[in-house]
């Protein structure tokens, strides 16, 4: 179906940042799947575990204890200080799970018709929950009728959320918010935006539950995005980068968020299976050994500033902003075509939010292949600015 405006290009294989199409040309991969490969193409240790364990068992259902999903939830809970974890397929799969989740405790506190505050220009999935939870008319158009029971404020404003907490017999349950957006156009809130919400929450009754599938599992140089902050949330979804291109999301929680859902409440046939279990753990197994969450967190702030210092003259260019390697260059005017100008330079990018360049680079990047990308991106900001 004609549901993607793909590139010309076909890939054949991948090595580290680099991929190669049907020809030999090497490609710079500054996109990682949409912050999915955070090991690269071809992890030598994944590729192995990979082949190891579907040698032995693919897939078994959840009818029956399965021991990898048991250590991965044990590793996703001591990392994140959550208790309980479900396991689906994809990040839309863990936001509804986070959404489901929030509407049956409202209706545990007796709220017949529970809501959940969203963000302004959020994105949380393409299902018809998650589309509806996102704020973006364009990913919604079309769809009608939504799913009702939530209510927007703009992102970062916490004096909005705090405003409808004042409102006498609303019936909100949860806030559900990503700590830096990515498809919005990598926004990033002020410092204390997480702390503010939290203390809402805390003094209404309300669940916070982040949206991590993108910022999550060392994107921003933390094991989380939240972890940039002293708060603990109720409820982390995630996917993209958990599996390393193998097909697999979560929905962690903690507290009352743990004791929600009971037998036959929800469920998934492929998810948490033997094989995707065993790419998020090799997954986690990589990130720790090799040090990434450190490499991420320099490399991202080198890539920041190397092309603030390369576009410091150029006019136009209203932000360079992130964590880690979530970058975001926003510029004054639409720059969709940056993304074939850059394919033609043998370099892989993406543009959001119409006017910023994303840029979410595999978590190995090293420092002679950022200061490649800085180089050649600027380069063709500067014409494009020009």
């Amino acid at each position: 179906m004609q549901t993607y405006a793909r590139q010309e290009v076909a890939f054949v294989r991948g090595e580290g940042v680099w991929l190669y199409d049907a020809d030999g040309n090497r490609y710079l991969d500054a996109i990682a799947g949409v912050a999915v490969n955070g090991l690269g193409h071809a992890h030598p240790v994944l590729a192995r575990a990979l082949c190891e364990q579907a040698g032995r068992l693919i897939h078994i259902s959840n009818l029956y204890r399965i021991p990898e999903q048991e250590r991965l939830a044990e590793s996703l809970c001591t990392l994140s200080g959550l208790e309980r974890a479900f396991f689906c397929n994809s990040g839309a799969e863990a936001n509804e799970a986070a959404i489901k989740l929030a509407r049956l405790y409202g209706h545990q506190q007796g709220i017949e018709n529970p809501a959940i505050v969203v963000m302004e220009r959020s994105f949380h999935g393409r299902t018809l929950a998650t589309l509806s939870a996102t704020g973006s008319r364009k990913v919604q158009a079309g769809f009608e009728p939504l799913v009702t029971g939530f209510v927007r404020v703009p992102f970062g404003d916490a004096e909005a959320v705090a405003r409808l907490a004042e409102q006498r017999n609303n019936n909100i349950v949860a806030v559900l918010v990503e700590p830096y957006q990515g498809e919005g156009g990598v926004n990033v809130p002020k410092a204390d935006y997480l702390s503010k919400l939290r203390q809402i929450c805390d003094d209404k009754g309300w669940l916070l539950m982040l949206d991590e599938v993108q910022s999550g599992i060392g994107r921003t140089g933390k094991w989380f995005a939240f972890q940039h902050s002293d708060v603990l949330p109720d409820v982390v979804t995630l996917a993209k980068g958990l599996g390393s291109g193998v097909p697999i999301g979560a929905c962690l929680a903690r507290g009352i968020a743990a004791q929600v859902y009971t037998p036959g409440k929800h469920g998934s046939t492929f998810g948490g299976n033997p094989l995707a279990c065993t790419a998020a753990l090799t997954t986690l197994q990589v990130i720790d050994q090799e040090g990434l969450l450190d490499n991420a967190a320099s490399m991202g702030a080198y890539i920041r500033r190397d092309l603030a210092e390369r576009l410091r003259d150029v006019t136009g260019i209203r932000d360079i902003r992130g964590q880690g390697l979530m970058i975001g260059i926003e510029l004054d005017r639409p720059c969709g075509g940056l993304v074939q100008q850059a394919l033609a330079q043998r370099l892989l990018i993406n543009v959001t939010a119409e006017s910023v360049v994303r840029l979410l680079p595999p978590l190995i990047i090293g420092q002679d292949e950022a200061t490649l990308l800085t180089s050649r991106l600027a380069d063709l900001i500067r014409a494009h600015q020009a």
